[in-house]
């Protein structure tokens, strides 16, 4: 897959979205054929922007930002997600989402994100629980 087989979509208010799997503001992306019927979409919020995007109410989410910040409403707190090894490192998670955070959603039918100072960055990815045959119930 390279970079322009992935579908990109701009909301009036300046959000972007690139559809790399599943469906989203009636754009597919290119990855499909996936048993868990992913969802998989790189968003990017303007600054001091709020926005609201669907989610299918039998998908089960998370978000990883990567760049910027944000609060995101009806979900866990963040959660650190270090890439390298730190003496000291902190385990009680900040109280808004910033880079290199994972914040995890339960069932709904949307997720809203407050954007912060900068704009705010990360991907989406969401799927329906399916049944495996090799080890049971496994969630994306």
């Amino acid at each position: 897959m390279k970079s322009n087989d992935i579908r990109e979509v701009k909301d009036d208010d300046g959000t972007q979205v690139r559809v790399v799997c599943g469906t989203f503001w009636g754009k597919s992306g290119p990855v499909d054929g996936i048993a868990a019927d992913p969802v998989y979409i790189d968003v990017s919020v303007p600054a001091g922007r709020r926005k609201t995007l669907p989610v299918e109410t039998t998908r089960h989410a998370f978000a990883y930002v990567f760049e910027g910040g944000g609060k995101f409403c009806n979900a866990s707190g963040p959660l650190a997600v270090p890439t390298k090894a730190r003496a000291g490192l902190q385990t009680k998670p900040p109280s808004e989402a910033d880079n290199r955070s994972l914040v995890l959603f339960d069932r709904g039918d949307e997720v809203e994100v407050q954007a912060g100072s900068m704009e705010s960055g990360f991907c989406w990815f969401g799927a329906s629980r399916y049944r495996s045959l090799w080890r049971g119930t496994v969630r994306l």
